[in-house]
């Protein structure tokens, strides 16, 4: 298994995970390689440290108290993440993106000063919380690290 990471021309960057070098690029020839946030098929690999297992053997684990357990993370079902990707596309596609603006737009749209529709944005931690305060319905995202490439 390859994982790689990767970053379209909007700079949102993912993982892809191939069987092979051979296979990424098959899939990227045929357009089956796109970026989950936007669609975009032009897609390149960035610089990653891979992982090499060495024979080092693994450090012992912590004793835990009987009463203390970890959650466990069930593998991704791919399936469910195509279904997952294609809502996201879908919810992206259907939206407004009206940028650095996002709170004053949902502040509109909740006073009925703007029409009614899906919009996406920027906020920052302040403004959506005072969204939330308000009573606007929000769907606070993680925001993409952009890097540089070196």
């Amino acid at each position: 298994m390859k994982v790689l990471d990767l970053q379209c021309r909007s700079e949102h960057v993912f993982e892809g995970w191939f069987a092979s070098e051979e296979d990424f690029q098959s899939q990227l020839q045929r357009g089956l390689v796109q970026c989950p946030l936007c669609g975009d098929e032009q897609v390149h690999k960035r610089l990653s440290a891979p992982r090499l297992n060495l024979g080092a053997t693994p450090p012992e684990p912590l004793a835990q108290s009987p009463s203390v357990r970890q959650p466990e993370s069930p593998a991704p079902n791919p399936q469910q993440l195509a279904a997952w990707l294609h809502q996201a596309r879908r919810m992206v596609a259907e939206s407004e993106d009206v940028g650095s603006r996002f709170a004053e737009e949902a502040r509109k749209i909740h006073a009925g000063d703007a029409d009614e529709r899906a919009i996406r944005g920027q906020a920052t931690l302040q403004e959506t919380v005072q969204l939330l305060d308000e009573g606007i319905a929000v769907l606070p995202l993680p925001s993409v690290l952009k890097e540089p490439l070196q």
